[in-house]
């Protein structure tokens, strides 16, 4: 299967407002891309303020634009992607000579699970999980519930950069609460020994006891 070597090559736009000498931006867009060895796979995206604009999709060689109206007043050629992509290749296989092989480090996530809002019994909700802080950019995440693999409905963000050259990744379950039912994020990475399950179910909210600051 062979050591992972990754090749991230990522270029931040900063946007600032405010008339001042200070050096302060107020908002960012970053072009991310990076290539992956073994695998044979990259990724190409641009970012705004953390939350990602659009990607190109490598194997339908298409842009994909987060939000479909953002795709209403802006275009962007998915082949200059791809074009990247195959710069990014050469330039790893370079550094891959140049550094003897040495491959890249693990960093295993950090694994949270929560609602997207507050939880009612009954009404349809989203379950989050969030994995953040790991290198390299693959992951294998899966749902569980009551123990059993989920995937209908199942969506997911893309590989997001962060400013220390980790990246972060968003898992959704659309989801019923109920007494009943259980749920699970299971992660998978380079960096853990053995998978990463997180857990959620419901819990109802604990009322408050009567004591003298909550009895009129």
């Amino acid at each position: 299967s062979g050591v992972p070597m990754l090749g991230l090559f990522i270029t931040a736009v900063l946007m600032s407002f405010q008339e001042s000498r200070a050096i302060k931006e107020d908002h960012v867009i970053i072009q991310a891309e990076f290539y992956l060895n073994p695998g044979d796979s990259g990724e190409f995206m641009f970012d705004f303020d953390g939350d990602e604009i659009f990607h190109v999709d490598m194997d339908k060689k298409e842009t994909v634009w987060r939000l479909e109206e953002f795709g209403r007043f802006a275009s962007f050629e998915a082949q200059g992607a791809l074009a990247n992509i195959a710069v990014d290749k050469a330039n790893l296989e370079i550094m891959m000579k140049r550094s003897n092989n040495t491959p890249n480090t693990n960093v295993p996530p950090e694994v949270t699970v929560l609602p997207n809002k507050p939880v009612e019994l009954g009404e349809p909700n989203v379950l989050i999980c969030f994995v953040d802080k790991f290198s390299p950019p693959v992951i294998d995440v899966t749902w569980l519930k009551n123990g059993k693999p989920v995937t209908m409905g199942v969506s997911e963000t893309v590989f997001l950069p962060r400013d220390d050259q980790l990246f972060r990744k968003f898992h959704y379950l659309p989801f019923l609460p109920s007494t009943e039912d259980v749920y699970d994020c299971k992660v998978e990475h380079w960096g853990l020994d053995e998978p990463l399950l997180k857990h959620w179910e419901f819990e109802a909210p604990t009322p408050l006891s009567e004591t003298t600051e909550n009895v009129v």
